[in-house]
């Protein structure tokens, strides 16, 4: 038999930690503050009134119309582990008493990558939002566009920029959130086109990958990609610790 691992190593301070008390915490390291992923049904579960979320579009889900080596393998997989059938959970809820339309990626599924499922999902939330004029809130995580649906991929980041635009025009008001990693065409669409623009401390934002990035082999400024220098340079308004993130948007909604 196994036995279970009940400490956990902060990579960023070294520093052992219970991983009850770190759950207890939100998955933020106590000894240096540092915000670890969770996953979309944790991240409801913080945000969200209890009880009040109605989700959609539960039927649509990715398949491998390109036949891309191992792709169903990985999606049987990340279905199974995350218990979500897609990337992104979408639907009505409430925060604070006030009516939403809200979508939350898991990281956990195929790394958060963008393929035609989230950008369906998140084009019907804010059609739906638009239609109901309710506010939206945006919780991105992504680590770019899904390779494995090629082209099929690139094109959600036209139409959610599209349905960002109609939702705009027609007064909506959008709050993104965006999560340690927000990269690629989910950065260059949907999660820069909030109305307010919020991020978790030390969350890595950018187009480029790291990976990319690093091949430059340049010098990089110190906290390159990180929230902190992106709010410092007026990409995102405000950086929120996870344990206050939803009384700000409380704060938010409630305003407008």
């Amino acid at each position: 038999m196994e036995k279970t691992q009940t400490t956990f190593t902060c990579r960023f301070c070294n520093a052992d930690i219970k991983i009850e008390a770190l759950t207890k915490n939100l998955k933020v390291c106590p000894a240096c503050d540092a915000h670890y992923p969770i996953s979309a049904q944790e991240r409801l579960n913080l945000l969200v009134d209890v009880d009040s979320f109605e989700e959609t579009d539960t039927n649509l889900y990715s398949i491998d119309a390109l036949e891309f080596p191992e792709y169903p393998d990985k999606l049987e997989r990340d279905i199974a582990k995350t218990g979500l059938r897609s990337e992104m959970l979408t639907g009505a809820a409430k925060i604070g008493g006030y009516p939403i339309a809200i979508a939350i990626g898991d990281v956990g599924f195929i790394g958060g990558t963008c393929g035609a499922v989230i950008g369906e999902k998140v084009t019907r939330c804010i059609e739906h939002a638009c239609e109901t004029q309710l506010p939206l809130v945006i919780v991105s995580v992504s680590g770019g566009m899904r390779m494995q649906e090629g082209t099929l991929a690139l094109m959600q980041m036209a139409k959610t920029a599209a349905a960002c635009t109609e939702y705009a025009k027609n007064g909506g008001f959008y709050i993104s959130v965006m999560t340690d990693p927000t990269f690629g065409g989910a950065t260059a669409s949907y999660s820069s086109l909030g109305d307010v623009i919020v991020a978790e401390p030390g969350a890595r934002i950018g187009f480029a990958g790291p990976l990319a990035v690093a091949s430059l082999q340049e010098e990089l400024p110190e906290n390159f990609q990180k929230a902190e220098s992106l709010v410092a340079h007026g990409f995102i308004d405000h950086i929120v610790h996870r344990k206050k993130m939803r009384q700000l948007l409380t704060d938010l909604i409630s305003y407008i």
